[in-house]
């Protein structure tokens, strides 16, 4: 069917439905052309667009897709050093974990919405004010995807502990020191090297934890380095 528009650019325009596809003509060459002239003309135009769009897919078919980004890393074994990563500060500023070697350091994974790792998270304050604790650097590693979240538990428990927050893509913290589950606390020596890796909650400040830890970093006390 055929109907007469209103005058675009002084010249009749014309639209052309075929099928379903609105096809309208308003070029100077087309004026005075009989209008099924008109319609077949635009529908062949129409086909031959249909075409191009389908060969122009069978190019995208043919060409092979982006490969995909590599997993992330697994766990980094015991005796392994740990690569070096900047961390996003939560309570602090941003540090890279290389900047920790030197002095035996204590790594604990956890997130605000993981009772245990709340209800462990006193005992690590402890540790560190204590005399045995006085010879590691702990620190926290939240995995919260809410930072927000992460910041407010800080707060409500009157964390003194510096805290980083592991962030995407890839969350290479998370991936690097285990934490499938969480809690996870992860003993590493002033080399930077994962002397041990304890899942779950304890009281880390008891004489229990307290000798456990001990007896982790005295395994490797006088080995090479090469043999840790």
């Amino acid at each position: 069917m055929l109907k007469t528009s209103g005058a675009i650019g002084g010249r009749q325009g014309r639209v052309c439905y075929a099928g379903s596809t609105v096809l309208r003509s308003a070029k100077l060459g087309n004026i005075g052309r009989p209008p099924f002239i008109l319609c077949a003309m635009r529908f062949i135009k129409a086909l031959r667009r249909s075409a191009a769009i389908v060969a122009c897919g069978w190019v995208l078919l043919a060409t092979p897709a982006a490969a995909a980004p590599p997993a992330a890393p697994g766990p980094v074994a015991v005796g392994h050093a740990l690569p070096d990563v900047v961390m996003t500060g939560l309570n602090g500023p941003r540090r890279s974990l290389a900047s920790y070697r030197g002095r035996p350091l204590i790594v604990n994974v956890w997130a605000s919405w993981c009772g245990p790792c709340r209800k462990e998270a006193a005992s690590l304050e402890r540790l560190a004010r204590s005399k045995d604790g006085g010879r590691y650097t702990i620190i926290g590693i939240s995995t919260d995807d809410d930072r927000n979240a992460a910041l407010a538990w800080l707060k409500q428990s009157n964390a003194k502990l510096t805290h980083y927050i592991d962030t995407g893509p890839r969350w290479p913290l998370e991936h690097m020191l285990g934490a499938s589950r969480i809690p996870v606390t992860v003993l590493v020596d002033a080399g930077g090297r994962v002397v041990a890796r304890f899942p779950g909650a304890r009281d880390w400040s008891s004489a229990e934890s307290i000798k456990l830890i001990e007896r982790a970093y005295a395994s490797t006390a006088g080995r090479p380095a090469s043999a840790r």
